[in-house]
């Protein structure tokens, strides 16, 4: 499903060739899946990527974003270069992008999207026989329920566990993980403020994120380290 939607999407839209700002999103996605694979062998797990089909493409859209596809389909867009800044930037969102795909998060978030829509049939057929305003009143904050209570929880989960993977992933392609939380104050101020409250929000906030960063640096470099010994 992954990869077929992944040619659909740069069918769709302008993908940017042979400039080098497309080809150094290639070579640090390059770096990152080699890195990715030290990962796995590390853990013995050598074959884990075998069915990756990895592909790194830059698209023209101001948005700042970037994101990667189970199987290590990833898109960069050019609106995201400026916050980025930097190789070591590209790197560190890079690093995040892979990790979610590493850890199966789409597919763990496709699964509680399953269970929440059967947990909504329970709840409209539960409440079929009450009064229409008490029901749509039950409904509403069930929903609102489900949604802070288990959805966003597990997406910040996610996001949190990207960002400390990703930090040994671009350590280990021998980039500056200082960069990280630097990126994140790039993002913060690109944001202007706007984001909502963490517990409205999918993402952990720009703050969370800057000061989860900076502590877990030395951690992810005595990983990465561990992980280079052994090769």
């Amino acid at each position: 499903m992954a990869f077929s939607q992944y040619e659909s999407f740069l069918k769709e839209h302008p993908v940017i060739r042979n400039t080098s700002e497309s080809q150094n999103i290639k070579d640090i996605g390059g770096r990152i899946a080699k890195a990715a694979q030290l990962y796995f062998e590390y853990k013995g797990a050598p074959n884990y990527l075998k069915e990756y089909a990895w592909e790194y493409n830059l698209v023209q859209n101001d948005q700042c974003n970037a994101w990667c596809m189970p199987g290590g389909k990833i898109v960069f867009y050019s609106g995201i270069l400026p916050v980025a800044a930097n190789s070591d930037g590209i790197a560190a969102i890079m690093g995040h992008e892979v990790a979610h795909s590493l850890l199966d998060h789409g597919g763990q978030r496709m699964s509680l999207s399953l269970a929440q829509q059967g947990l909504n049939l329970v709840a409209l057929k539960a409440t079929e026989k009450q009064p229409e305003k008490k029901r749509k009143a039950i409904l509403t904050a069930y929903g609102l329920g489900s949604t802070v209570g288990a959805v966003l929880p597990f997406s910040r989960k996610h996001e949190s566990e990207a960002d400390k993977i990703g930090l040994e992933l671009i350590i280990l392609a021998g980039y500056n993980p200082q960069e990280a939380p630097l990126l994140w104050e790039r993002m913060k101020a690109a944001s202007g403020g706007k984001a909502p409250p963490e517990l409205l929000s999918t993402h952990p906030s720009s703050q969370r994120r800057i000061d989860n960063l900076k502590r877990w640096i030395p951690e992810a470099q005595k990983k990465a380290a561990e992980i280079q010994s052994r090769e």
